[in-house]
Formats: structure tokens, C-alpha cells, sequence
């Protein structure tokens, strides 16, 4: 990955919401945040969608080839990528991992990109993926991110630094062909990771963001993304 998420302004630096649950029901007010669902994203609008910015990484020539579809009745964003490195983040939505520390998307991985290892900084390239980011001062050194990627190589459950930049780790969920052009439901603890990463409690993430690259390896990719959204465990 180009150096992922070093802010020139915006996402990183977005606030998060506080949430606040009834007395009465505090547990039922908490057990589900939605960051993104695109039922209010029209079908067919295509670039950035409305609530997320452009995210743009050095040397990642962005495209933002992504629209809103309806996909078989379900609603999601079509990312596709063949020379360029596209991000797109939004205010992260959850103040407290410790009441929702759960991250739930679904995703629909069409197509890898060949001969890509993020091992490799030279091929460090991934299909759609979404990450959680912890920005810190300063950004370019210290930030945190916990990127989740469908892998063409490392087996699930694998934990690689980003060959580019310190400032990121991905975590395998799904590797290889196997369930390539069907949708899966994910579920990973983020406070979890976060605390065997960096051995330290989380603190409230600021963005999430979907991102597919294919600027090192200059083969095609695709995903779909359905909703997003943190729970309790």
C-alpha cells in the first residue's frame, strides 16, 4: 500500500459522536452503531459517496471508481481498481470499543489483484478492504491503523505490517479463491486487536475506511461492500 492515510486534512481528524443511551435501556441503546448502511446513497452514483471523503495517498493516482448498486436486493458500494489506489474514509461513529467493540460489514470480493503480497513493498497491493484508524500527532509517524483484507496468499488470520508504512497493520479475514463472488458476513473484535497489536486498551477510533489498491501490481480488482457498522460482542 502507498503510504496509507497520511493526512494532508479531514478524515483522520474527524470527530467522534458521543452516544448517548436512555436510563431506562442503556444496553439495548448501545448494542449497535450504523456508520453505513447506503440506503440514503442513491443507486447508481458513482465517485465519493455522500458522507465520505476522498482520501488521497501519495502516489496513489486515485480514481474513485466505485457506485452505489443494488446488488441481487442488497444495497452496497462497487469498488473497482486497476492502477490506482482509492480511499475513501468516514467518521468512525463509535466513541466507546469497550459498549461496541464489535465491527460488522459484509463484502462481496469479485476479483484479486495477480500477483499481489503485501509482503512485498513492490507488489503491497489489496482488493477492497476496510480499515479502522487511530490518527495521532504526528500522522505520518504515529498514527494507527488496523487494516482487514482478503488476501490472495496469507492464510486467515494472519497479521502483516504494511511494507510502505509504519503506521499500518493488516489482518487477514479471507484468503485465496475460495468464496470469491459471494457475500460474507464479518465480524471482528477490534478492541481485541487492537490491545494484542499494540498491547494497550483501545481508545475511541476516529474513521473507518474502505480502500482497494492496485497501483504496484496494475491488475484489476473488485468488491462490494453492504453495511458497516460496530456492536456489542
Amino acid at each position: 500500500m502507498q503510504s496509507a492515510f497520511v493526512s494532508r486534512r479531514a478524515v483522520l481528524l474527524g470527530a467522534a459522536l458521543a452516544l448517548a443511551g436512555a436510563p431506562a435501556r442503556p444496553a439495548a441503546a448501545a448494542t449497535r452503531v450504523v456508520v453505513e448502511d447506503w440506503r440514503s446513497q442513491p443507486v447508481g452514483a458513482t465517485g465519493v459517496p455522500s458522507g465520505w471523503r476522498a482520501y488521497e495517498t501519495f502516489g496513489g493516482h486515485p480514481h474513485y471508481d466505485f457506485t452505489v448498486v443494488d446488488d441481487g436486493g442488497r444495497r452496497a458500494l462497487a469498488l473497482r481498481s486497476a492502477d490506482d489506489h482509492s480511499t475513501i474514509a468516514h467518521e468512525a461513529r463509535a466513541s466507546d470499543l469497550g459498549a461496541t467493540p464489535m465491527l460488522e460489514w459484509s463484502w462481496k470480493v469479485v476479483r484479486l489483484p495477480a500477483g499481489a503480497d503485501l509482503r512485498k513493498k513492490a507488489t503491497s497491493d489489496a482488493t477492497g478492504h476496510i480499515f479502522v484508524v487511530w490518527p495521532r500527532f504526528p500522522e505520518m509517524l504515529r498514527s494507527r491503523l488496523i487494516g482487514y483484507v482478503w488476501d490472495p496468499v496469507l492464510p486467515v488470520g494472519a497479521t502483516q505490517p504494511s511494507a510502505k508504512t509504519g503506521t499500518v497493520t493488516f489482518i487477514v479475514v479471507r484468503s485465496g479463491a475460495a468464496g470469491l463472488g459471494s457475500w460474507h458476513d464479518e465480524r471482528r473484535d477490534v478492541a481485541a486487536d487492537y490491545l494484542r497489536l499494540f498491547g494497550e486498551p483501545p481508545p475511541a477510533p476516529r474513521a473507518v475506511a474502505l480502500s482497494i489498491d492496485t497501483n504496484d501490481t496494475r491488475s484489476p480488482a473488485e468488491a462490494l461492500f453492504g453495511p458497516i457498522a460496530w456492536a456489542a460482542r
